[in-house]
């Protein structure tokens, strides 16, 4: 009786861990969308956001993951996604001043927070559908493995941000999967799919057609703000 405890803990523990590495291979894109969203914040607001935006996410994916396979087929839900995570990328460039007012401090912090978990919503339809295969309909297996997965995201999401301060160059590689995501989640929604059938090779023109947009009205965006700052010293 005691060897069948131990085994039927120890499938338990191997079944978390498999939540925790599926979660964290397939949330690599997921990491560049939330970092792309708290960038935007000061760093004093920007932990916080990161946070509280993943503890939302934690709730929403586990209350997804009952209804994994129909979200598969809920029309438009992956489409605003995509649109969403474009707003994000192209958002990177914008280089607005910082935030003095407290009032415009935290309504920034609910849009970043807003982002976070819609971005990584419909943007975790495969970590969803592999996380619920593996649960299995066991409700605390399923928070366990997404409680311990999410927080790795997170932090990794934090690096990136924090990079993303120093380094231009991971803003524009950042900027362009976020494009490339967006092109690959509208091309594959339900309504897409039924009107267009679209074959790989669309889709990937898509996923290519996002990347390279997104980086140009970046730079646009970039010249812009530069020529405006140069008119404003004169």
């Amino acid at each position: 009786m005691t060897s069948f405890h131990q085994m039927l803990q120890w499938r338990f523990v191997v079944s978390v861990l498999t939540i925790v590495v599926v979660d964290l291979t397939l949330s690599g894109d997921n990491a560049v969308v939330i970092a792309a969203a708290a960038k935007s914040l000061p760093p004093s607001m920007r932990r916080r956001a990161l946070l509280a935006g993943a503890a939302c996410a934690v709730v929403a994916l586990v209350l997804a993951a009952f209804f994994a396979m129909r979200l598969l087929h809920v029309k438009f839900l992956q489409f605003i996604g995509g649109i969403a995570i474009l707003w994000i990328a192209v958002g990177l460039f914008r280089e607005e001043p910082p935030l003095q007012s407290s009032a415009k401090q935290l309504a920034s912090f609910w849009r970043a927070m807003w982002f976070i978990v819609v971005a990584d919503v419909t943007m975790s339809t495969d970590n969803i559908l592999a996380v619920a295969a593996i649960a299995q309909g066991d409700i605390v297996l399923l928070l366990l493995g997404l409680s311990l997965s999410i927080p790795l995201v997170v932090f990794a999401s934090g690096m990136l941000a924090k990079l993303m301060d120093s380094y231009p160059v991971i803003v524009y590689i950042g900027a362009a999967l976020l494009g490339k995501v967006a092109g690959q989640m509208i091309m594959t929604d339900a309504f897409t799919v039924q009107w267009l059938a679209p074959s790989a090779k669309l889709i990937y023109s898509a996923e290519a057609l996002g990347a390279i947009a997104v980086v140009l009205v970046g730079r646009w965006l970039k010249s812009r703000h530069a020529g405006s700052a140069v008119a404003g010293e004169t």
